[in-house]
């Protein structure tokens, strides 16, 4: 099974499913970053990057409802570790650190925390809140904390409601390309 194979298969299983309070599914808040990330000429480890930042709600089981959250699911650790065993640390690493970079963002630009989503504003909560000034120093020392920046503000964006963006298999060659760079 190709790597893309796998990823089909976690969006056949899980994609349908509302993302956590948001308007969209979530292949369309996957498809919607990626189609961001291409708007902004991102280099197309960072387009998987953005594609499959939330792969991790899809390999452990969570809770559908938000209200039901009441500790971080980590799925920034789970997806990213599941992203390392399949691409290089280009991909999995901001993955890795897109939860951080939320709250980075929160910490070094106070107008970022009013452009949250109800549903991420709840989860900033069970993540740690804006981060402090010795965590913002040591995400910075992060090889890939830019990235995931990106990747941060492509996922804030992916949640609009009926937005045109390419198909998951319109992916393949892209994802195919990034897991062929790593072995």
């Amino acid at each position: 099974m190709s790597v893309m194979d796998e990823v089909i298969a976690l969006f056949g299983t899980r994609g349908a499913d509302s993302y956590f309070g948001e308007c969209v599914s979530m292949l369309e808040h996957a498809l919607q970053a990626a189609h961001f990330a291409q708007q902004d000429d991102a280099p197309p480890d960072l387009v998987v990057a953005a594609l499959l930042h939330d792969v991790g709600h899809l390999v452990e089981d969570v809770p559908d409802d938000i209200a039901e959250w009441h500790v971080d699911a980590k799925h920034e650790e789970v997806g990213g570790a599941w992203l390392a065993q399949r691409f290089g640390a280009e991909i999995s690493d901001p993955v890795m650190l897109h939860v951080p970079a939320k709250r980075y963002l929160c910490a070094i630009d106070p107008a970022y925390l009013g452009e949250l989503s109800p549903a991420s504003v709840l989860t900033l909560t069970l993540q740690g809140g804006p981060m402090s000034g010795s965590e913002i120093a040591a995400f910075e020392r992060q090889r890939f904390y830019r990235d995931a920046v990106r990747v941060r503000r492509w996922d804030d964006r992916g949640k609009v409601a009926g937005l045109r963006t390419l198909s998951l298999d319109q992916h393949r060659d892209l994802v195919e390309a990034a897991a062929a760079r790593r072995t």
